[in-house]
Order: structure tokens, then C-alpha cells, then sequence
């Protein structure tokens, strides 16, 4: 009996030599294509004064500063505040009152992305969430019908804005409708080197 060796045959293909392309065009394969530069990351400080005035008297101002990364497609985030207790009174059924307490969050809340632009500003997208107690009967005025219990008032915004590196522009002026006040807020920015 014969023995057979199975033969492997290999065939070679040839590659034919590309077909004129157009003049100007790439010759490099679409996967090998380098990609197109994302655009720079660049590092900011970005300060906000949120400050209240009563007629022309300014009667709060509180500042906050923030580094954002410019394109990065990232926010930056500040919480700042305290939780304050609410007394709650009940009273039982043989008329015994017994106080419990709530807690209620106060304080600032900033949340800030930004984006250069060509024309070389950068554009900063805010919101900006602010609580706080008020003391009606404190201030002269009349709110409650419970003497010395707090209000708590509540202020929030989103918003986007255009700046140069240093430029400080007034973004917001709402006037609360009970007390009259002026909330404000400033924004600046500044390239860091």
C-alpha cells in the first residue's frame, strides 16, 4: 500500500499596484489616519460674588473660587452649607407636646463647566443654587404669623457666559419679593500660567 503525503499548497497572492488615485489625494488608509488635535485643555479660576443689596447699601457679599478645566468636558462642583434643625411640636392625645426635629439644608451650590472658543473667550456654563434663613420680624417686616420662626429662601439659576481671560461680567439681578433685596452675581475668570 502506497503511503500518501498530503501536500499543503500555498498560493501566493499578488498584490496589483494601486490605481492612479486623483492628484492631491491621501494615499494613507483611512484607519492609519492620525486623528485631529481635541482641542487644548486649558486651566481656569473662575470666581463668583454672590452679594445682596438693599437699595444702594450692600448688605452680603460672599465670594467662591473654582478651577475648571476649559474642554475637558468635566464640571466642577462646590457644596458649601449646613444642615440646620426645624423643631417640629407635637401633641398627644392627653395634650403632653413633645418637640422632634428635622433637618433642612442651607447654603451654596455651584456646579461650572467651560469652553474656549475661537474667537478667544471662554464660554462658562453655571448653575448656581442658594438657601438661606430669614428672619422676617429681624429685618421690620411681617411674614409669618408665628413670631421668630424662619422663612427659608431659595434662589437658583443656570446660565452660560461669554469672557476673556480677566473680564468680570454681572451675570444675574433678581430682587426677592418679600424682602426687597438684590441678589447679584459677578463672574470672573482668569487663564492660570
Amino acid at each position: 500500500m502506497q503511503n500518501f503525503i498530503p501536500c499543503l499548497v500555498l498560493s501566493l497572492v499578488v498584490a496589483a499596484p494601486p490605481a492612479a488615485l486623483p492628484q492631491g489625494s491621501s494615499t494613507t488608509p483611512v484607519a492609519t489616519r492620525t486623528a485631529q488635535p481635541a482641542t487644548a485643555q486649558v486651566p481656569l479660576r473662575v470666581q463668583l460674588v454672590v452679594s445682596r443689596h438693599v437699595g444702594e447699601k450692600k448688605v452680603s457679599s460672599i465670594p467662591y473660587t473654582l478651577s475648571v478645566v476649559a474642554n475637558d468636558n468635566e464640571k466642577t462642583s462646590l457644596r458649601m452649607g449646613v444642615e440646620l434643625p426645624v423643631a417640629r411640636t407635637v401633641v398627644s392625645g392627653e395634650g403632653k407636646s413633645q418637640s422632634s426635629y428635622s433637618y433642612r439644608p442651607v447654603g451654596t451650590n455651584i456646579d461650572c463647566g467651560a469652553r474656549s472658543t475661537e474667537a478667544g473667550l471662554f464660554k462658562l456654563t453655571l448653575a448656581v443654587s442658594d438657601s438661606s434663613v430669614f428672619l422676617p420680624d429681624k429685618q421690620g417686616m411681617t411674614m409669618s404669623s408665628v413670631e421668630g420662626v424662619p422663612a427659608f429662601r431659595t434662589f437658583t439659576s443656570s446660565f452660560s457666559v461669554l469672557l476673556r481671560d480677566g473680564q468680570t461680567a454681572q451675570h444675574t439681578a433678581a430682587t426677592d419679593p418679600v424682602s426687597g433685596e438684590v441678589l447679584r452675581i459677578d463672574v470672573t475668570v482668569n487663564v492660570l500660567k
